[in-house]
């Protein structure tokens, strides 16, 4: 593997959601171990998966892997972050400052922008700090999905530029100061990323046009910033040997082939690798051994007979467009991890919504979302939007400058500015272009296509925010409605959580539905994308891979979902208004 030559000390694995950065940075964790380097594996994912993988708790500290001795892991958790970095800051002024101020500090430190500076707080600590990672040769980054590895990689120039030039003063006093105790620690973090004898960023996509296309725009963003040592990978690309008798299978190999192919010419410059599809799950070390060799299976990994599968007798996702479109209108989220086919189960229902002449109002939240791409067309009675965090926040910036702004002096105005250019403005921005779409699904169907599983919680964090300190003013007589109260309502509101029929996504999956049933939202549905048992195949590989999805359908069915939908692996990839209508029916 041309990325694994002659690795530096740092190694940090990104890409859109689902391509298998995980598997992949956890493999090259074990196989840079096994060759006797110490190595820290760490997530800075909210929703991370490295424990499942290993089928062990890891949590936020460091912990040895069990079967490889020269192994630790570490998954920075958000939300125990946020609260030690709070303690930092309130706990020297409890006791000295009046309760009053220390209660407003409080306030200050509780939103989803201090969550992310105390998690940006611990990535930078990895990079810089020499004690915390002495004992390591090797330390390998498992990123969250590309749009939010893009800004956790920025944070520290972002940070950096923005104390350099002023502190601001509303929105982020209780944040800003703890970082400003931190300037020399994030001028280190940028001066370690943009050197490339101690840093390497690989790019993982699969052959696909989307994930290739996102992987050119982050490899174009993360150079201009500095981080120049780049190395693709492609994932899961199906042999061509499984394309002789299955029409299926034939289908995939030359879509996959074309991708490649007509990849973004930017790409052509990078070192390139290959990983083959693997008839098993990546979970357990017997699997992270093989998913970087060609060799056959060993025998820790289970075996299954080549046996014909039997469709499961399942409702498609026309069955339950039919329930959700007897309300007239409504707000439709689908959530899930990454990779799962949010973006294009959204456009489809959206899609089914307004062939049968309902108004619908088709949006994402995700920052690499790309739902354009998907719906390439357009459709009477849908209209489609992107919740864009630069545009919202340059649009919420020019609005208050606009109303706080015009009764200001020049210097007070000079301090506003200063004040919005702070990266906490944008969790507010986003936070209302959020509550906006909501409240339009009082009068037709929204359907949301929102961002990986812990991003999406972290928005869900600010929403809970908001209605408690919404709760606070007007007292427990007032009326009023707040966005999550919305959420919380089934009238208004219906979770579809998707998934895929393999072992980390059903258990990312429902470990969604366990937090969101912790923030009174219920699941309304499941919906298994891109299954190969609902589709029909006769090659070995693809036969295995059914036989494996069996018991996770059976799972979902019988553990989790009061309702649910299984959607096939299609021939075709699901483009355009006339795919997308055959994508809710199309059940072999």
């Amino acid at each position: 593997m041309n990325f694994l030559n002659q690795p530096p000390r740092f190694l940090f694995f990104t890409g859109k959601g689902g391509v298998g950065k995980t598997s992949i940075a956890c493999a090259t964790a074990v196989q840079l171990a096994d060759a006797g380097q110490r190595v820290l594996l760490v997530s800075t994912d909210p929703a991370s998966n490295v424990g499942q993988v290993f089928g062990i708790d890891i949590g936020n500290h460091i912990t040895s892997a069990p079967g490889v001795p020269n192994l630790f892991a570490l998954e920075i958790d958000p939300q125990a972050a946020a609260q030690a970095y709070r303690d930092r800051i309130v706990g020297p002024v409890r006791g000295v400052l009046p309760e009053s101020v220390v209660k407003g500090i409080e306030e200050q430190l509780s939103g989803a922008c201090t969550t992310e500076i105390a998690a940006f707080d611990e990535f930078t600590a990895l990079l810089t700090d020499v004690n915390l990672t002495k004992d390591y040769q090797h330390v390998i980054f498992d990123t969250a999905p590309t749009g939010h590895t893009i800004r956790l990689l920025q944070l520290p120039g972002a940070w950096s530029g923005f104390l350099e030039e002023g502190k601001g003063d509303a929105s982020c006093l209780g944040p800003l100061a703890g970082l400003e105790k931190q300037r020399t620690q994030y001028k280190a973090a940028v001066d370690a990323l943009a050197d490339p004898s101690r840093t390497r960023l690989v790019l993982v996509a699969r052959a696909q046009a989307s994930t290739l296309v996102e992987a050119a725009r982050t490899h174009t963003e993360l150079a201009a910033i500095g981080l120049q040592q780049q190395y693709l990978v492609i994932n899961g690309v199906l042999s061509l040997s499984e394309a002789a008798k299955d029409p299926l299978a034939a289908a995939i190999c030359a879509r996959e082939a074309a991708a490649i192919a007509a990849m973004p010419a930017v790409l052509n410059t990078l070192p390139l690798d290959q990983i083959a599809l693997k008839a098993f799950n990546l979970v357990g070390l017997d699997a992270l051994r093989q998913l970087l060799t060609d060799a056959p299976p060993v025998a820790g990994i289970q075996q299954i007979a080549l046996l014909q599968t039997v469709t499961p007798d399942a409702p498609s996702l026309s069955e339950l467009v039919d329930k959700i479109a007897l309300d007239g209108h409504g707000l439709v989220m689908l959530m899930g991890k990454g990779g799962v086919g949010k973006t294009t189960l959204a456009t489809a229902v959206a899609v089914e919504l307004a062939h049968r002449g309902l108004p619908v109002h088709l949006t994402t939240s995700d920052p690499a979302g790309h739902l354009g791409d998907t719906l390439n067309g357009t459709l009477e009675h849908l209209s489609v939007s992107r919740i864009n965090p630069h545009e919202v926040t340059e649009q919420y910036r020019a609005q208050v400058l606009a109303s706080k702004g015009a009764k200001l002096d020049a210097a007070g105005r000079a301090l506003l500015e200063e004040d919005l250019r702070s990266p906490c403005t944008e969790e507010i921005a986003v936070f209302q272009a959020f509550s906006r779409v909501i409240r339009e699904a009082g009068k037709k169907f929204v359907v949301m296509d929102t961002a990986p599983t812990g991003h999406t919680l972290l928005l869900l964090d600010a929403t809970g925010a908001y209605h408690r300190d919404i709760v606070r003013q007007m007292g427990a007589h007032g009326h009023f409605t707040t966005p999550m109260m919305q959420l919380q309502d089934p009238k208004q509101t219906k979770v579809l959580i998707v998934t895929l029929a393999e072992t980390t996504p059903v258990l990312e999956a429902a470990n969604l539905q366990a937090d969101l049933r912790r923030a009174g939202i219920e699941p309304w549905a499941w919906v298994i994308n891109n299954s190969v048992a609902a589709a029909k195949v006769s090659s070995p590989l693809l036969l295995r891979r059914a036989q494996n999805e069996l018991r996770e359908i059976e799972a979902v069915t019988t553990q989790y979902a009061s309702r649910y939908a299984l959607v096939p692996l299609l021939k075709d990839e699901p483009i355009g208004v006339e795919r997308l209508l055959q994508l809710s029916t199309d059940l072999p």
